[in-house]
């Protein structure tokens, strides 16, 4: 079956830094867009970086700006690099990849394809 596989969670203190990378199982990710959501109890999911792959177009979003880097070394490995964390970066965070057009800004996309998710924990 194809999925989408998380890695690099864990718990870090404010100010710290994670790597999160994303790699498909079953399938390649050639032509896919791929994104990053996080969500938190009782919080909306919220898009916090994507890269698109009609043209490698890369949007943040306003809360990880300048602190979260998304790149793709190669064409199946997306990974999100977090800097300065705080604690309100705290959350499980998805890895999301879809084949199909859609907005110019892919954080407005829908995605058919979500990996299991990787907490992230920013606590002292």
């Amino acid at each position: 079956q194809a999925q989408l596989v998380e890695s690099g969670g864990g718990l870090v203190q404010p100010g710290g830094s994670l790597r999160l990378s994303c790699v498909p199982s079953g399938f390649t990710l050639n032509y896919y867009t791929i994104a990053w959501f996080r969500q938190s109890p009782g919080k909306e999911r919220e898009g916090v970086a994507c890269i698109s792959n009609s043209n490698g177009d890369i949007f943040y979003g306003d809360t990880v700006k300048g602190r979260f880097t998304i790149s793709r070394p190669d064409a199946n490995t997306v990974n999100l690099q977090m800097n300065n964390l705080k604690p309100e970066d705290t959350a499980v965070y998805y890895c999301a990849a879809d084949p199909n057009l859609g907005p110019k800004n892919c954080l407005s996309r829908n995605y058919g394809n979500w990996g299991q998710g990787t907490q992230v924990t920013v606590s002292s």
